[in-house]
């Protein structure tokens, strides 16, 4: 199993939007969802996608998609809008939870379980790294993680990094995907 860890600085915690790009850039979260549980004509079943929404009106929400019991779903925007719509407006969606829980709460318990990475240009090459075999990754939006974020998050895991340049979250999570599937890394 893999977990890949967003923090969103501004997604929206509610259903009152038009537009993920206007919902506080939870179109970067739709981004990362698919680089994370997406191959072509199929889900990841062993991948764990969360993100922490920290937009109004009530942050934190703690966004957890699970590959293994996802279901009903496709890769476009529009498809994501109505779920996002759907499951932050209190519905179901299998294989999709929303609860209260903040990112300190969440790091805690997975540090517990799992090696913890937080990805940053300055840390360690991850090429380098042995990632064991249920790594769990953190990340920043558009934006990044706030220092405090990262401080905390530092006191459970480990900085890496993919390169000396900032790449886009979903990029970077399609970058360690490939590298967990060519080691073969469950």
């Amino acid at each position: 199993m893999r977990e890949f860890v967003l923090y969103s600085r501004k997604g929206r915690t509610d259903s009152k939007f038009k537009s993920l790009h206007d919902a506080g850039r939870l179109d970067v979260v739709h981004e990362c969802i698919v680089a994370s549980l997406f191959l072509s004509h199929g889900i990841r079943r062993n991948v764990i996608f969360h993100a922490i929404l920290n937009g109004p009106p009530v942050p934190p929400l703690h966004l957890k998609i699970n590959g293994a019991t996802l279901r009903d779903v496709r890769t476009d925007q529009e498809t994501w809008i109505n779920i996002f719509k759907k499951v932050l407006s209190g519905k179901n969606h299998p294989g999709i939870s929303v609860d209260k829980i903040s990112f300190e709460a969440l790091l805690r318990a997975k540090a517990q379980e799992a090696p913890v990475y937080v990805l940053e240009e300055g840390g360690r090459d991850v090429f380098k790294v042995d990632l064991g075999e249920n790594p769990v990754f953190v990340l920043g939006d558009h934006i990044g993680l706030p220092r405090r974020v990262e401080g905390f998050a530092l006191r459970y895991g480990e900085k890496v990094s993919l390169w000396k340049k900032p790449y886009l979250a979903a990029s970077c999570i399609t970058i360690l995907n490939y590298l967990l599937d060519r080691k073969g890394i469950i």
